[in-house]
């Protein structure tokens, strides 16, 4: 058939979307060769990031003024903050908007905080906030000490074989549990110019778990530390002190945070200050001025506003934009391909980081999230890099062939015992440290997941491995962990549609047939939850209520995922078509969709993303494919 009947067939349209996309995300390339979305989040992070400064006596009347007006324009209508657009109002993240908007000078009678406090006092007030919420308030004096569960220094001192050593947690969490533990030692109380008092109840809003629970034995620990903290054994707290400080500056990366992240970032600042570090330590210097590499600033008609993401993505955005512009036919060695490959080669940390306290013979490879975590390479994100440069051209090809090795070997080698990988360590899957009283926010641990296992299993696969111990191993772990319903759970995106828009490419890959029962299930699961406008979308409220699964307002980013597994498994029919329209309909005349909704997870349950990358990615390689496989059945 001809180019011009191939195309007819394809319909002008869908080729048509496919090239502004293409043009679109070109014209995103940074000259260095990378690719960066804006990673949003909600105002915690504007919000802590006030109280840091205050602690820590760096004020700027500029930075809060244009901070507040940032948390003000994210408030609700009810006077709320919610953790992702659209979703329920938290109480936990209200409270720490109203005590940051009280810092700026907001009058706790104005009216924007006088709705925000009637939902607070409504939701139980300061007493039924997170723990880090309340950590918070305790710097200031708004909350006790007392009331607060015990991280003690000495937990430096256990050996990474011994339960609750910090190597059961997950890197994010280590990274903040550590600094933590100087913080709650230290038990500081600052001025913070104000009181959020009118937040309490007085009310009590938990009874105590009986003692033949692990909930209830851990609080009745708690109760024992909290003595224990008021006599510490001096020279093993000094040693234990001493030690978490020393872990924390061998861990400062070269941008001057701590695991690309916030959380770890502003504890680790305010766990030196209580060291003894004074501000203008190098150490304090350069994590403060490495967070105005993590700021946004806008004008808006309110006057300008400064917002913080709480991570950066590039390495993450630059991989999904090769494998995008790649499967929208763009040629393998096109010069932007390989101007982002040439950055990513140089992208890959050749050095040891926490990952080798489970894996010490593994030679160091792969990459991270962000710009500069060397500490904390990822297996999600390098399987996504080795599947996007393993088909780019290059002109050095053993160059690129030698580093391709070593991080399929690294990343190989990260397999937990199940069969499965976790995205930054191998066998992190103790759940103890789950029960204690500190852990009611965000996950603790990093266990194997669907997606990222899918993600590794695919690049075997198209590293000829697929028929390797190892991704067997992986496809066994992929199809005993499938749900009832043909689906599978999302760890680090929204949710069954993301986890299943990962395994069955995955699956397929490795040689499963189409009409492997999993693989129909699957795709059975999908078509029954395409929304009637032809697209798909899953609300963020599916991790904690069931009857939100599969369920939400169509999204590009998600419509996406559902067509990369249904094109997968061979689909082409009415579904798969609607789809296809869904995108070509609602893309914006620059390229681009609007996608406001939050696809993105950190903590599922807790905190949520919205990656704006995602949504010109995921769309290009769907597109992308669809054409392809439409044109070869038109042309075979």
């Amino acid at each position: 058939m001809s180019e011009v009947h191939t195309e007819a067939a394809l319909d002008g349209g869908v080729l048509e979307t496919v090239e502004r996309a293409r043009s679109y995300l070109l014209s995103l390339q940074h000259e260095e060769g990378w690719w960066k979305g804006e990673l949003e989040t909600n105002v915690t992070m504007d919000a802590e990031d006030l109280l840091l400064r205050r602690f820590i006596g760096v004020d700027d009347e500029r930075i809060t003024a244009e901070s507040a007006r940032w948390i003000r324009s994210c408030q609700r209508d009810d006077g709320t903050w919610a953790n992702f657009y659209g979703g329920p109002a938290d109480l936990s993240t209200t409270v720490e908007a109203y005590t940051a908007l009280r810092l700026a000078g907001d009058p706790a009678d104005a009216a924007h905080l006088r709705s925000a406090r009637e939902y607070i006092l409504d939701s139980g007030g300061l007493e039924a906030t997170r723990v880090f919420t309340r950590i918070w308030l305790a710097l200031f004096g708004e909350w006790s000490w007392n009331d607060l569960p015990v991280l003690p220094p000495e937990l430096m001192l256990l050996p990474d074989w011994f339960p609750l050593n910090i190597y059961d947690w997950a890197c994010w969490a280590r990274q903040t549990v550590v600094p933590l533990t100087i913080v709650g030692s230290a038990r500081p109380s600052r001025e913070l110019g104000v009181s959020v008092s009118e937040l309490r109840t007085g009310r009590r809003t938990r009874q105590p778990d009986s003692w033949l629970s692990w909930a209830g034995a851990f609080h009745g620990l708690d109760a024992v530390l909290h003595r224990l903290e008021k006599f510490p054994v001096k020279p093993l707290r000094g040693i234990a002190l001493a030690r978490a400080e020393r872990w924390i500056l061998d861990r400062q990366e070269a941008d001057g945070g701590w695991g690309g992240i916030q959380p770890p970032w502003v504890y680790s600042i305010l766990a030196l200050h209580l060291r003894g570090y004074p501000v203008e330590h190098p150490a304090i210097r350069k994590a403060l001025d490495g967070l105005e590499g993590f700021t946004i600033r806008e004008h808006t008609d309110e006057g300008w506003v400064r917002r913080l993401e709480a991570c950066q993505s590039p390495v993450w955005d630059t991989a999904l934009a090769l494998t995008a512009l790649l499967d929208s036919g763009l040629p393998a060695d096109d010069p932007a391909l390989l101007r982002a490959a040439d950055w990513v080669i140089r992208e890959e940390i050749r050095t040891d980081g926490d990952w080798r306290v489970r894996r010490p013979r593994l030679e160091p490879s792969g990459w991270a999230f962000e710009f500069a975590n060397d500490n904390y390479p990822d297996t999600d994100d390098t399987a996504e890099v080795v599947l996007a440069m393993n088909r780019v051209d290059h002109p050095e090809p053993r160059r690129l062939a030698t580093v391709l090795e070593r991080a399929t070997v690294w990343v190989t080698g990260m397999q937990s015992a199940d069969g499965g990988w976790g995205a930054f360590d191998a066998d992190n899957t103790q759940t103890l440290c789950e029960k204690l009283p500190f852990c009611d926010f965000g996950a603790v641990i990093d266990p194997p997941s669907a997606d990222v296992t899918a993600h590794v299993v695919e690049m075997l696969a198209a590293r000829g491995l697929a028929d390797s111990e190892q991704a067997r191993r992986g496809v066994r772990w992929l199809l005993d962990n499938q749900e009832a319903d043909g689906s599978w759970f999302g760890r680090w995106g929204a949710n069954y549609v993301y986890g299943t828009g990962a395994v069955v490419p995955a699956l397929v890959a490795c040689g499963l047939p189409p009409t492997h029962k999993a693989v129909r299930a699957a795709i059975g699961w999908l078509v029954a939850h395409q929304n009637a406008d032809g697209g798909w979308g899953e609300d963020l409220r599916s991790y904690v209520d069931k009857s939100w699964i599969g369920k939400g307002t169509s999204t590009a980013s998600q419509t996406a995922w559902a067509l990369l597994a249904m094109l997968a498994a061979g689909e082409r029919g009415q579904a798969v078509r609607r789809g296809v329209d869904w995108l070509a309909r609602t893309q914006r005349a620059d390229g681009g969709w609007d996608e406001p909704q939050f696809t993105g997870v950190g903590f599922p349950g807790d905190f949520y993303i919205n990656y704006h990358l995602y949504r010109l990615v995921f769309p290009l390689t769907a597109l992308g494919r669809y054409v392809e496989v439409t044109r070869h059945e038109h042309t075979g």
